[in-house]
């Protein structure tokens, strides 16, 4: 291993916090028919809270396997994940999910989205309505309460949907590739908006990406994964000061984290 590599995967700061989120020689191999495909093998994390950090590897890796599990959504075949020190066996209210396309009812109004999960718990309270308004003045959305999704712009829907998981107060945001099927200046935009955002709440985040430059820019660290089965490479530490902007990208310190990044999605 180069001296550089040997750099990459050396501890943040940021794990000295308590972590929120462990996984431990995670595996998942999906079986259809007679074939088995091992998406993810051994899989060792641990995510602090209140941490960003960045899910990073080619296509097919089991990027997206492996946010599923953390979700709750699968489980995994061997290892463990805890969360807050407790297993994941299943989805729960302290995580959030964002997807690539935003999941908007469509015969709702942005307002009636938002306040969607308080509503299925029976928890529509005045404070919860107050706090849903505070959310959309937030987003940038408080003078499109009544409008319905398709009279909202990508971003605006995106912003809609951050609303939605916001209002639950989950402790862990996971991401899935939320800005992937946006136009440039679109998810320049939103990657502005996350990390204001982020800046304010302090949410642990999860977010998961092909783009280096993306993950550079929004990540405490990024986690690189091998092509199938994903391992986990390397944990590269982004030093670079918060709050970030986009003059960040053309600072030597940017150009350097992204070229450690790529030296190891390149080994």
């Amino acid at each position: 291993m180069s001296e550089t590599s040997a750099q990459a995967i050396e501890e943040s700061p940021v794990v000295d916090r308590p972590a929120a989120v462990r996984l431990r020689d995670v595996g998942k191999t999906f079986r259809k028919r007679r074939r088995e495909t091992t998406a993810l093998e051994e899989v060792n994390l641990d995510i602090a809270a209140g941490e960003f950090l960045c899910l990073l590897g080619p296509s097919g890796c089991g990027k997206s396997t492996l946010l599923s599990i953390l979700a709750g959504f699968i489980e995994a075949d061997t290892g463990e994940v805890l969360m807050d020190d407790r297993p994941v066996t299943g989805p729960g209210p302290d995580r959030g999910v964002l997807f690539q396309t935003p999941t908007l009812f469509p015969w709702l109004t942005t307002r009636q989205n938002v306040l969607y999960g308080p509503r299925a718990r029976r928890a529509l309270t005045p404070e919860v309505r107050e706090e849903a308004a505070e959310l959309l003045e937030t987003v940038g959305l408080a003078e499109f309460a009544d409008a319905y999704p398709h009279e909202l712009s990508g971003g605006m829907r995106h912003r809609a949907a951050f609303a939605r998981v916001l209002i639950n107060h989950p402790r862990v945001l996971l991401m899935d590739e939320p800005f992937g099927a946006l136009d440039a200046i679109t998810r320049a935009g939103m990657q502005r908006f996350l990390l204001e955002l982020w800046q304010r709440r302090r949410t642990t985040i999860v977010f998961v990406t092909h783009d280096v430059e993306e993950a550079t820019l929004l990540g405490d660290r990024v986690s690189v994964l091998s092509g199938r089965p994903g391992r986990t490479k390397a944990v590269v530490d982004i030093d670079l000061p918060r709050p970030r902007t986009y003059d960040d990208t053309e600072t030597l310190a940017f150009v350097t984290a992204k070229r450690r990044i790529r030296e190891v999605l390149e080994q």
